[in-house]
């Protein structure tokens, strides 16, 4: 009697998770649609176009000969270069000027609510919009920072129009929209940082730099793994400002990888080879964040 007892409870408790587990699959139900008609069946539908030459509907299977020509290209060796150029030159700029603006705004001073959204309103602006200013800005002998410059005696440059320029040019404006965005993550992270220790590091006589060195940078390192894999994922999928700006020019110097394959796709219809760059961009990608995920999260105390 007791024996089956338990098995009508087991039973019980069997159909309850049953029906629990169905309701959970059918509330992500919409999600899993979502993802696989706009993530996962794009990416095997890329994955299986990067074998085949495709040009004008004509298709025709070369394997990988698609990735050898496309990946021996010198263009496609520029643009992976201007890229790796922009990662360099925006993600630490941007993580340590949010940093530094984070710790100030988050003083108690008057203002501090007018400066905080000053520092986040380039985030709330459309990249078109802030292509077009920065367009004004770099724009040779009346500029704004031609102007300025003009004033202490310095020449300007063609900024957009000079190879050895145009890329630094592009850092300064994506540095300036992106340091705002991730300011508000770092205030949030100061805000919950533990306030007994502070008190007692200046008791011990601790220097604000060694305090920031040994105690607040430390404790947001979870704050900069996300906004360090953001910054790097953001670098690879900035497309809107060149399209406004330079078109990817002079001479491919500002090309980047997500702008090279719209241009192969939409402009050369080469479906072929901006299958293949869309392959190897998924494959950066993937390789970021693994390498964050599986080596540099597991370093980090939380």
């Amino acid at each position: 009697m007791i024996v089956s007892q338990q098995a009508v409870k087991r039973g019980i408790r069997g159909r309850i998770n049953w029906k629990e587990n169905a309701f959970a699959y059918a509330l992500l139900l919409p999600s899993l649609i979502f993802l696989a008609l706009f993530t996962f069946y794009p990416t095997f539908k890329s994955i299986y176009l990067s074998f085949y030459s495709s040009t004008f509907g004509a298709k025709s299977f070369v394997g990988f000969d698609q990735y050898a020509r496309v990946l021996q290209d010198e263009v496609f060796a520029k643009v992976i270069k201007n890229n790796l150029l922009l990662v360099i030159g925006t993600v630490p700029t941007s993580i340590l000027l949010a940093i530094y603006v984070a710790i100030w705004v988050n003083n108690k001073m008057k203002g501090n609510g007018l400066l905080r959204a000053a520092y986040f309103y380039p985030t709330l602006i459309p990249m078109i919009a802030i292509a077009n200013i920065w367009l004004f800005i770099y724009t040779p002998d009346y500029g704004l920072l031609d102007k300025f410059l003009s004033y202490v005696g310095v020449n300007g440059e063609n900024w957009l129009g000079d190879p050895a320029w145009v890329m630094y040019a592009m850092i300064l404006m994506l540095i300036w929209k992106e340091a705002g965005f991730f300011m508000i993550f770092y205030l949030a992270g100061l805000q919950n940082l533990p306030g007994d220790v502070y008190e007692a590091a200046y008791l011990e006589g601790a220097k604000p730099l060694h305090v920031f060195r040994k105690i607040t940078f430390p404790l947001l390192m979870p704050t900069t793994l996300f906004c360090m894999i953001v910054a790097t994922t953001n670098s690879f999928k900035l497309v809107d400002h060149l399209y406004i700006m330079t078109k990817g020019g002079p001479d491919n110097a500002s090309n980047l990888l997500l702008f090279y394959l719209y241009e192969t796709a939409f402009s050369f219809w080469d479906m072929g080879a901006a299958a293949v760059l869309t392959v190897v961009l998924l494959v950066i990608l993937l390789a970021i964040s693994i390498f964050n995920y599986a080596y540099l999260d597991k370093r980090i105390h939380y």
